[in-house]
């Protein structure tokens, strides 16, 4: 019985202290930023699995949600609504790929990095079906901020 209580007392502090280090990236999504109209900023967040990313619309009409096609295996769906912040945790090592539905069209996209692109084939195939000429060239520009794999 002193065993189990002393198991269970690691497991406790060991599940306790990893979510100590968890950290949350803070997104803004703007009518105007550094790089243009219609953006997050920033727009390319590098994260570890167990963080959390909090999208936070500093002006009106803006919305997060997953980029259909860009979220690793293990990743989960997320879909705000306007106006109202929404965060999101890092579930799934992997690319995640997030637009601004009201906004898509104008490029306002971001790209999430959780360690290594583990899903990168399957999210570059996803940019190449983007009809929209914006946000298919902001995307592509994230994806070549990626670091380099050996």
């Amino acid at each position: 019985m002193m065993k189990r209580t002393i198991l269970a007392a690691v497991a406790l502090t060991a599940l306790m202290v990893s979510g100590a280090f968890a950290a949350d990236h803070q997104v803004k999504m703007l009518n105007k930023g550094a790089k243009g109209e219609m953006v997050f900023e920033p727009d390319f967040v590098t994260a570890a699995v167990g963080d959390t990313v909090t999208f936070i619309p500093t002006d009106a009409g803006h919305l997060a949600e997953t980029t259909p096609g860009m979220l690793p295996t293990g990743g989960k769906q997320f879909q705000g609504k306007a106006g109202k912040p929404i965060t999101m945790t890092i579930d799934a090592e992997g690319l995640y790929g997030v637009k601004c539905l009201p906004h898509f069209s104008m490029g306002m996209v971001a790209l999430i990095l959780a360690g290594k692109p583990t899903n990168l084939d399957a999210v570059k195939a996803a940019v190449d079906k983007i009809p929209s000429p914006k946000p298919k060239k902001h995307y592509q520009d994230l994806l070549a901020q990626l670091p380099a794999t050996n």
